[in-house]
């Protein structure tokens, strides 16, 4: 008589003793990979690995541009290698060196490409990703075929680059290769509203609100002699000439 053996079930705790990087659906990633704080603490207790992942796809969603997407990832930036360059693609406005100074961030390390061509673009992006020279790389690119994303999130992990693209709300329901997917909405107030859609792990169910600016280290600096209306110019006037005796 034969008997069929079944193999014993593994209870959850050995199977996450199997591999660093298993996880379960419930849970956060317990990424290996390196990670760059935000700079708030309340995102980065909804991330896996308690920050930014590098070597990753990250997309950052908005409605349109100006929103306060740059001063979200400022923490971030600065804490970057301090001798490797951030580079803007395809930006959709002139970068504001007064506020980057503003920023303590060294503008030299600040390059900013605008290909004339979508194509030029994509291959400026896997460059930089694959070249790794680069502490951050920061891409606008809309629209954009699926496998475009593929094949830079593919070069993204030959180093450890910060990769953030913004593309627009419109795409939240396309499918895409990126590890994380954040939708940020501006308020009235001033805050920036975060919904997380995607990460490794389970549903962010409630969406988070940044109301105050990220790390002291970022003082804020006025620009009074540029905001300053001119002084009035004097205006001639006629010396009187005194009379002879």
């Amino acid at each position: 008589m034969l008997t069929s053996k079944t193999s014993p079930v593994c209870p959850p705790a050995s199977l996450l003793k199997l591999h660093p990087a298993l996880w379960r659906g419930s849970q956060l990633s317990a990424r290996t990979g390196p990670t760059i704080s935000t700079g708030f603490s309340t995102l980065d207790a909804e991330l896996p690995g308690k920050g930014w992942p590098t070597g990753s796809l990250i997309e950052l969603l908005t409605p349109h541009s100006g929103i306060g997407e740059i001063r979200l990832l400022r923490a971030a930036l600065h804490a970057t290698v301090k001798q490797q360059p951030v580079v803007l693609l395809h930006p959709p406005y002139q970068p504001n060196i007064a506020c980057w100074t503003g920023w303590r961030f060294g503008v030299q390390r600040l390059l900013c490409l605008a290909p004339q061509r979508t194509r030029d673009a994509y291959w400026a992006a896997e460059q930089i990703l694959k070249n790794g020279s680069c502490a951050a790389l920061l891409f606008w690119a809309h629209p954009i075929q699926n496998s475009i994303l593929k094949r830079l999130h593919l070069a993204a992990q030959s180093s450890q680059t910060l990769f953030f693209m913004f593309r627009p709300h419109s795409v939240q329901t396309e499918a895409s290769p990126a590890v994380l997917r954040v939708m940020l909405s501006a308020e009235p107030t001033g805050a920036l509203t975060l919904s997380i859609l995607k990460r490794r792990g389970p549903a962010c169910g409630q969406p988070i609100t940044l109301t105050s600016s990220p790390s002291e280290l970022f003082s804020t600096v006025t620009h009074d002699l540029m905001d300053r209306p001119a002084p009035a110019q004097p205006q001639p006037r006629h010396v009187a000439t005194p009379l002879a005796d």
